[in-house]
């Protein structure tokens, strides 16, 4: 790629979270929940496949055109973009995410001290939930940096791809990219087992064997952090039972009641002061929490959280509360996100 980028350079300074390039519309900038034009005029094909082959060097197009896909990672000055090139309708397009090459603390990403606390434990498995592009990996890296620069830790990640570069502080920090440096998540996690870690940060749970093993190294005393795609807590012990085979899911429910310490379940919404603010559902493990893991529905587990907050948790509805008490968030877009928590 040639030095500078000029549609690298707006998306940054409008801090978009993805750019689209795709023939037969204008490029366009995700910046909040919208899709806004960055171009006047429509791109045509031969100007989509322009833009998009600007990333990328003989040999990588050579492959592209080969495989009719193709992803990469790129730097670009103090930002990285997780890039993926496909062809659709027949002609050449791209989607960019936009990524933050260094890892921001809790208290940059204004996280509730609940969340420093559950990165703080010895053992066990800490889950960050929500749905798609909710911020979940920016709230994972800041966990793993908190326990980096306060604990002499050994973390190993297991990352597809590697978002966020972590410098060694306190702690090692030592990170492997799926395709990589080790072939699933499956296999790195099995690996990991075998690096004497402390803290062991899984990209996302998307399978059995990595929901098993991940489970069973945080219940015999390894601090696992992972992310899970669900619409709410309540939904995560069916998620994470949709994977197991029939006769698991009661090997799941145990692991999972005995493992389990916190969950922090994330919704992105647009400020209106520009850019994003952060609503945190947290549930933290009691023992009404692991009878209903044990034994019951998911849905049980609102009734733990909204009489928990002795025990730390925070029930999204507080979340959003106290943004709007900032005047951070527009009371419309508040009372669309609270219909999937019951408000």
């Amino acid at each position: 790629m040639q030095n500078g980028n000029p549609l690298f350079d707006f998306a940054l300074t409008q801090k978009a979270t993805d750019i689209h390039i795709c023939a037969g519309a204008p490029v366009l900038l995700r910046i909040g929940k919208k899709l806004l034009p960055a171009t006047e005029e429509k791109l045509t094909p031969e100007k989509s496949r322009e833009l998009t082959y600007q990333v990328l060097n003989d040999e990588q197009i050579q492959q592209f055109e080969k495989q009719l896909d193709y992803d990469l990672m790129m730097a670009y000055g103090n930002a990285r973009f997780r890039i993926n090139i496909g062809f659709f309708n027949g002609s050449v397009g791209s989607t960019i995410r936009v990524l933050e090459g260094d890892p921001k603390t809790p208290e940059q990403l204004r996280l509730p001290p609940v969340v420093k606390t559950l990165a703080e434990k010895q053992k066990g498995l800490i889950l960050i939930t929500g749905s798609t592009s909710q911020g979940k990996t920016t709230t994972l890296s800041s966990m793993i940096d908190h326990i980096n620069a306060t604990q002499k830790k050994h973390i190993v990640t297991i990352e597809d791809p590697i978002e966020y570069i972590h410098t060694n502080k306190k702690g090692i920090v030592r990170q492997r990219e799926i395709g990589r440096d080790t072939q699933s998540f499956y296999t790195g996690l099995r690996a990991a087992l075998r690096q004497d870690p402390d803290v062991i940060a899984i990209g996302e749970m998307r399978d059995y064997e990595t929901i098993k093993i991940a489970l069973t190294a945080a219940e015999t005393g390894i601090l696992v952090l992972s992310t899970l795609h669900v619409i709410s807590i309540d939904k995560m012990i069916e998620r994470m039972l949709s994977y197991a085979p029939e006769d698991g899911e009661n090997i799941i429910r145990f692991l999972l009641a005995e493992s389990l310490q916190g969950v922090i379940h994330q919704e992105l919404i647009p400020s209106l002061q520009g850019g994003q603010r952060v609503a945190c559902e947290i549930m933290t493990i009691t023992t009404g929490a692991k009878n209903i893991i044990r034994q019951k529905g998911g849905f049980h587990l609102r009734n733990v959280i909204l009489t928990g907050k002795k025990f730390g948790m925070i029930p999204m509805a507080d979340s959003i509360q106290d943004l709007l008490d900032e005047n951070a968030i527009a009371l419309e877009t508040a009372k669309r996100i609270m219909t999937s928590y019951g408000g």
